[in-house]
């Protein structure tokens, strides 16, 4: 079997109903929808007219439509399209700041294990902080082809199938190689509601 066969293939329907219930077990809101399109009225609904909201660089959100949405609609307070007209070299400061603890933060995971156990991966890490404590509510978006069995398998989809993409992508924008610079696992949620995952049965995102 293939890389892409091993972990790029979604799991079944029953699989994904099993996962919400671990995920839900673990003090997480899981919403179950059919593909892209559900999902993305899903993200949207839950975002307040005028909201302060931060995404990660996600091929998932840009699958599902989300991110044109976020930077164009001007429904939103989005971040990305605050701090990109910021000096990077007199406002650094400032920038680590916004983006640290927004009132949403909406983006994806590396792989989800069976047992609900989320894990992300990241090179610069800049949206780990927002899921890991910094924002005020976390929306995340997974198709049910980053289910895997458990976090040996999460890890080995991280080094195997993702970074290789993600290389890839880097080295054509910037002539470099992309690496794994921090891992975060989310076990459990200690303020119910602060974190929804949105499983989508179509495969979305890498």
């Amino acid at each position: 079997m293939s890389v892409m066969e091993h972990f790029g293939k979604p799991v079944s329907e029953e699989t994904l109903e099993r996962v919400a219930v671990k995920l839900r077990e673990r003090n997480l809101e899981a919403i179950v929808v059919s593909g892209a399109g559900e999902a993305r009225d899903v993200v949207l609904q839950r975002l307040p007219a005028g909201a302060e909201v931060h995404a990660g660089k996600s091929k998932t959100l840009q699958d599902i439509g989300v991110t044109p949405e976020l930077a164009a609609s001007g429904k939103y307070n989005y971040l990305r399209n605050v701090y990109q007209s910021m000096d990077r070299k007199t406002q650094m400061r400032e920038i680590r700041k916004l983006i640290a603890a927004p009132d949403f933060m909406l983006g994806s995971v590396s792989a989800l294990t069976q047992e609900g156990i989320l894990v992300a991966a990241s090179a610069t890490a800049s949206q780990l902080g927002p899921y890991a404590a910094g924002a005020g509510k976390v929306i995340l978006v997974v198709g049910s082809q980053k289910i895997v069995p458990d976090l040996s398998s999460a890890l080995a989809r991280i080094r195997e199938y993702i970074l290789p993409w993600e290389s890839s992508q880097v080295r054509a924008a910037m002539g470099i190689d992309s690496f794994v610079g921090k891992i975060l696992i989310i076990e459990r949620e200690w303020v119910p509601g602060r974190i929804t995952v949105v499983l989508v049965q179509q495969p979305v995102g890498i």
